[in-house]
């Protein structure tokens, strides 16, 4: 399935589709969403990694732990799982790394060096759900990963991660509700939004930008 799709057109087609979000569409502007310019063969891993890392933690904690891990393991731009697999527990315990999040990250080097899961090209064959299905085996990566991945790597039109905190309140915001939205609720709206949802979402993140907060992490279980 390959990647890419015209931004311009699908802003054009949800601002049709739904005159509500079209206003917050206009008062945002172009939709700069873009895939990875540098996909290499590490980038999976690398984006895989640092979601796992970034599980219960701060933007600015996560950062600083992945930060340190590619000072030990990293090849030209990305994290390398074959260097991660030399590095013994406890040097990797020393970057700030939790012990449930080393197995988790020697599991995802281990699906990646053995073929386990998918190469990037070979998950650019596949459907979205076949993605999930795929990637989802490997111990800390969950649904809501794979989707942030297919949005920002892979470059999917129609991903709505309806359990995004960020895409929650977005949606709270621009439809005008008095409290949190139902996932029901959010997929009934969304559905007049296909085959366009990624970029309906990434305007909805935007929303959540306009009150001068970041965007909120998502509320990822722990790794065990």
């Amino acid at each position: 399935m390959p990647a890419g799709y015209d931004k311009s057109a699908a802003v054009r087609y949800l601002s049709r589709a739904d005159p509500e979000l079209g206003r917050h569409i206009e008062s945002v502007g172009p939709c700069t969403l873009a895939p990875a310019p540098d996909a290499g063969p590490h980038t999976l891993f690398d984006r895989l990694a640092s979601s796992i890392l970034s599980q219960q933690l701060s933007v600015k904690a996560a950062a600083t732990i992945a930060g340190r891990l590619r000072e030990r393991a990293a090849g030209p731009r990305h994290l390398d799982p074959g260097l991660l697999t030399t590095l013994p527990d406890d040097e990797i315990r020393a970057c700030g790394v939790s012990r449930p999040k080393i197995a988790a990250l020697r599991d995802l080097a281990d699906a990646v060096g053995t073929g386990r899961i998918p190469t990037l090209a070979e998950l650019e064959e596949l459907d979205d759900e076949e993605v999930v299905a795929s990637l989802t085996t490997v111990r800390g990566v969950g649904r809501w990963t794979v989707e942030m991945l297919l949005i920002f790597l892979l470059d999917r039109p129609d991903v709505f991660p309806v359990a995004d905190v960020g895409v929650r309140r977005g949606f709270e915001r621009v439809t005008g509700l008095d409290g949190p939205p139902t996932a029901t609720r959010m997929l009934t709206r969304a559905e007049s939004w296909a085959p366009y949802r990624s970029v309906a979402s990434w305007y909805l993140w935007r929303a959540v930008d306009q009150t001068g907060q970041a965007v909120p992490a998502p509320p990822a279980p722990a790794v065990r």
